[in-house]
């Protein structure tokens, strides 16, 4: 007979099978997302044994050890960091903002702190050093040296880049935060009550609700779209279709303008007309505030916001392809969904959020200096430029020189950082640098591309060394395949010391395949 167990039997069962905590919270979502079948209502939910013990199986697995039949037995599995959930790895302000790239804050406080292990058998770093990252990014060393007590300077040629992890290292009037988040909320309420836009969400969600309901029942057709009793392509666009002719009708009863007139930016091209009024709108309650470092985190809230706004699925976040205004068949949710019509939802949603991150971090923030400068890491005068914004910190760099690099520099030919944010660069006006960008995405992985990105790494290195230590410590996380970065040491006057090899998991959302990178020791000659 077949054995059925309820969700609590069900997250005890896979605990003990998987060795691993398995909460009633992940065997709910098996359910709810069709990996496995329900049986019984909701008071006695049960589930098949068979049929988790059919989907634990490949995770029975070593992954440990099947990475390492791909990726070398050099692979050191201490650096994954695995028994890290998401929201440690994504902790306090090291999500106030998405991006592209970055690695996680466990790996950044690994070579940071003062511990040492078999594997680090030296400590490179203590309170009150300088740790610099010429490729700042979203900030992540910063934040992380911050939590250290380690000072920290960032570089970036991304104007945008320096503002986020700025934002994340500055020290906040929390009370007039809150205080302008309120006020501009209230004003974004009466802006929207001046359209047709609530009205026309509450009777199309009405409508797509009835119609998913009937066609799309949750969890039996995610069950059978798994076990493929449902050719989900096709039904998927049949429905679609089916459902357009309510939607048309709906857009044409409230006046509801899907386009802009005009597509010359990225904010023409991907956002409703509706959505870009409310950009706008709040765009300009900002520009009143007038407390400099209040304006630039809800500067920061606004730009998370309209990301999550764009005109495109559930599916495609990531990635653009062309602008969506019609309803459609979300193969993510396994119904029909709809574009967005407002930014309210996720205006508030990420104000929340980001008060609660900064209060987070400002209860283990050490008192040290943090500053991410804009500017071309291969030639820009560190101190110059910081005493422009502080000139203690400038002065004690002078006194006791940087004590390292932690960083990850840009892959070759893989992300245009730039264009990752080009909403952001259209709505507050920031000079793009795409052209001073080590190797972007546009200029590919070929000979010349290679010979430009070992040039550039090198000159980063020559000029950082300027005011390093004599006895320097640099960390470069990267993916070298193209064995590229004995040829940038050696242009630079350093040797590689030591290679730690690094198994990267779950590094996008789409992709959960074995993938290495190598963190690369460099030292003086």
């Amino acid at each position: 007979m077949e054995e059925l167990l309820s969700i609590k039997e069900a997250s005890q069962w896979a605990s003990e099978y998987l060795d691993k905590n398995v909460t009633t919270s992940n065997i709910s979502y098996l359910i709810q997302y069709g990996r496995i079948k329900k049986i019984g209502d909701n008071g006695s939910t049960q589930v098949l044994k068979e049929e988790l013990v059919e989907y634990y199986k490949d995770q029975k697995k070593n992954r440990q050890e099947e990475w390492k039949e791909q990726l070398g037995e050099d692979l050191n599995w201490a650096l994954s960091f695995e028994q890290y959930k998401e929201a440690e790895t994504t902790k306090h302000v090291h999500r106030l903002h998405p991006y592209k790239g970055k690695f996680i804050p466990q790996l950044v406080e690994y070579f940071l702190d003062d511990h040492i292990d078999k594997f680090k058998k030296e400590v490179y770093f203590r309170p009150g050093d300088i740790v610099l990252d010429p490729f700042s990014g979203s900030g992540t060393t910063m934040v992380q040296a911050c939590e250290l007590g380690i000072h920290s300077i960032g570089i970036d040629v991304s104007a945008f880049n320096a503002l986020i992890g700025n934002s994340k290292v500055e020290k906040y009037r929390l009370v007039d935060v809150l205080e302008e988040i309120n006020r501009i909320s209230k004003a974004l309420n009466a802006f929207i009550a001046e359209s047709n836009i609530v009205n026309f969400e509450e009777k199309l969600l009405e409508e797509l609700n009835i119609y998913n309901n009937k066609y799309f029942p949750v969890p039996e057709y995610k069950y059978k779209i798994k076990r493929n009793e449902i050719n989900e392509k096709v039904y998927g666009s049949e429905k679609e279709m089916e459902f357009l002719p309510i939607y048309t009708e709906l857009v044409k009863e409230y006046s509801i303008k899907l386009r802009q007139a005009k597509e010359n930016s990225f904010l023409d091209k991907w956002y409703s007309q509706n959505i870009r009024e409310e950009i706008e709108f709040v765009h300009s309650e900002i520009q009143k505030i007038s407390n400099p470092e209040t304006k630039k985190i809800i500067s920061i809230i606004l730009s998370r916001t309209i990301r999550s706004c764009r005109a495109t699925t559930h599916a495609d976040l990531a990635t653009l392809f062309e602008p969506v205004t019609t309803t459609y068949y979300c193969s993510k949710h396994g119904k029909m969904c709809k574009p967005l019509f407002s930014i309210m939802k996720w205006w508030q949603s990420y104000a929340k959020d980001t008060i609660n991150r900064l209060v987070q971090f400002e209860k283990i923030r050490k008192n040290t200096f943090h500053t991410c400068l804009t500017g071309d890491s291969r030639n820009i005068d560190i101190v110059e430029e910081l005493i422009k914004v502080d000139n203690d910190f400038a002065e004690l760099i002078q006194k006791q020189k940087i004590k390292g690099i932690f960083s990850s520099p840009p892959y070759v030919g893989l992300i245009d950082y730039h264009e990752q944010h080009a909403y952001a660069y259209d709505l507050f006006g920031f000079e793009r640098k795409d052209e001073l960008e080590i190797g972007p995405l546009y200029k590919g992985q070929g000979k010349e591309a290679k010979q430009s990105y070992i040039q550039g790494l090198s000159d980063v290195l020559n000029n950082a060394k300027k005011y390093l230590v004599e006895d320097f410590d640099i960390f470069l996380v990267a993916n070298d395949k193209y064995n590229m970065y004995p040829t940038i040491a050696e242009n630079a006057g350093m040797i590689i010391v030591k290679q730690y090899k690094r198994p990267v998991l779950n590094r996008t959302e789409k992709d959960k395949g074995a993938y290495a990178e190598i963190i690369f020791h460099l030292k003086s000659k």
